[in-house]
């Protein structure tokens, strides 16, 4: 399906065509209010001004953290109120992620489009909970995956009723501590027929530290976008904050949110010249 005709049912959405990447950014989790407004009314500004299809990111729960002590949320209703209040007041769509299939009806309450954790991309009850919401699905490929296994993933999703599907690539591990990603997996995907998004932040992830704090390398945020944009995304997913460091949950690999535009204007500049040819 076109990525137009999947994203038109997600209300909201503005610049939708398809020649346009489309871009899922926010921060990591809702962490408060002020701060998602914040980083909502800014994201906006920036794709109103160039005209790329926007949906805001923040995860209302974090489940699957390193510690017990890490961060995982302010209270599920709490945090999925806010993700309606942004929706609302600066009318563009939003996406979150659930992590198991009894929150699926619950999130769908607010969001737009409902995010299945990579870890959890072959759990059936979850995707096909989730595709009952009638919400745009987005399925995040499993680090352990290869990608033509997705189709998998999606077709549960389609045997559950639901057409309306996004696939993800997060990075595939590479020993214990690294990810890479395989650009080659973005072609495989698409010929599903579904879109593609390339997950810049969690591409750049070095889970498993000996401190139970998930590292980064931020410094690859750039070359792993256009790379991605180069082998022709539908969509690049980024998380951002106006100070990453402070951030609450996975500081360590996410784009400060003053570098944001700089980035999406070399990213179409890209698309561009490789559209092109």
């Amino acid at each position: 399906m076109k990525v137009s005709d999947i994203l038109a049912s997600a209300p909201k959405i503005k610049h939708l065509n398809n020649n346009t990447f489309f871009l899922l950014a926010g921060p990591c989790a809702v962490e408060n209010e002020k701060l998602a407004m914040e980083i909502a009314e800014r994201i906006k500004t920036i794709t109103e001004t160039l005209k790329i299809p926007f949906i805001f990111k923040g995860s209302y729960k974090k489940a699957n953290r390193s510690r017990i002590d890490s961060f995982s949320g302010i209270g599920d209703r709490k945090a999925l109120k806010i993700l309606g209040k942004v929706s609302e007041i600066f009318e563009i769509p939003v996406v979150t992620d659930i992590h198991s299939a009894s929150e699926a009806e619950m999130a769908a309450e607010y969001v737009d489009i409902i995010q299945i954790p990579a870890f959890l991309c072959r759990q059936t009850d979850i995707l096909a909970a989730a595709a009952k919401t009638n919400k745009i699905i987005n399925i995040k490929k499993g680090q352990f995956l290869a990608p033509g296994a997705m189709k998998f993933a999606a077709q549960k999703v389609v045997d559950s009723g639901n057409k309306k599907i996004i696939l993800t690539e997060r990075g595939t591990m590479f020993g214990y501590y690294d990810l890479v990603v395989d650009y080659r997996g973005l072609v495989e995907m698409q010929e599903s027929g579904f879109p593609v998004v390339l997950d810049i932040t969690h591409s750049l992830q070095q889970p498993n530290q000996s401190s139970g704090v998930t590292g980064g390398k931020p410094k690859l945020i750039e070359t792993i976008a256009k790379a991605g944009i180069a082998v022709g995304t539908d969509g690049i997913f980024v998380e951002t904050h106006p100070d990453p460091q402070k951030a609450l949950s996975d500081g360590a690999n996410m784009l400060p949110l003053d570098q944001l535009e700089d980035l999406l204007k070399k990213l179409l500049a890209i698309q561009k010249v490789t559209r092109s040819f």
